[in-house]
C-alpha cells in the first residue's frame, strides 16, 4: 500500500514543484537546474561509492561485520537513482542520501527494525559435530562417511581405432 501511494505521490509533487520553480525562474533555468543537478549528483555517487566500496573491503579484510558498508553502498546507489530521475523532491531525497550522517541515521532506523540471529565466519567456529555426534579433528566442518573400491593399476585393454580418426 505504501508504494502505491509513493507512486501516485512523487510525481504529483515533482509536477507541483516543476509548475511553481518553473513559474519562478523561468523554463530555461529550470531545465539547466535539472540537467546540473543530475551532474553533480553522479559526480557525488560516484565519489560516495568509491569510499563505501573501500569501507566494504575494509570490513572483509578485517574480519568484521560488513553489513553497514552494505547498506550505505545500497542507499548511495538508491540516491543515485533518485539524483538521475528529474525533479526536484527526487534530487533533494537523492542529495540527503548522500550525506553520511543522514544514511548513518537511517541505517539506524533500519537496524533498530530488522532482527539479525546470528553473524560469523565459518572458519571461526571450530570443528563441529559431524553427522553421528562424532567431531572433525581438522575443524573444516561435517565428517563424511563413505565407501571405497579399489581399482587396479592395469592397462586397458583397446581394440583397435575408434573410429573417429584416420588411420
Amino acid at each position: 500500500m505504501w508504494l502505491l501511494i509513493a507512486f501516485i505521490a512523487v510525481p504529483l509533487i515533482e509536477i507541483t514543484l516543476f509548475i511553481q520553480v518553473g513559474g519562478a525562474i523561468g523554463l530555461g533555468w529550470t531545465l539547466t537546474v535539472v540537467v546540473l543537478t543530475a551532474v553533480l549528483g553522479t559526480w557525488l555517487v560516484r565519489s560516495q561509492g568509491a569510499l563505501a566500496l573501500g569501507q566494504l573491503r575494509s570490513s572483509f579484510n578485517d574480519l568484521r561485520d560488513p553489513t553497514e558498508p552494505l547498506v550505505h553502498g545500497a542507499m548511495i546507489l538508491f540516491s543515485g537513482a533518485l539524483l538521475l530521475t528529474p525533479g526536484f523532491f527526487t534530487d533533494a531525497v537523492g542529495f540527503a542520501f548522500l550525506i553520511p550522517r543522514f544514511r548513518q541515521a537511517a541505517y539506524s532506523a533500519i537496524r533498530d527494525r530488522v532482527k539479525v540471529q546470528s553473524f560469523g565466519t565459518p572458519g571461526g567456529m571450530g570443528p563441529r559435530p559431524g553427522p553421528q555426534g562424532r567431531r572433525n579433528p581438522r575443524g573444516r566442518g561435517d565428517v563424511i562417511d563413505g565407501d571405497f573400491h579399489e581399482i587396479s593399476e592395469q592397462p586397458r585393454q583397446t581394440k583397435g581405432p575408434s573410429g573417429w580418426t584416420k588411420d
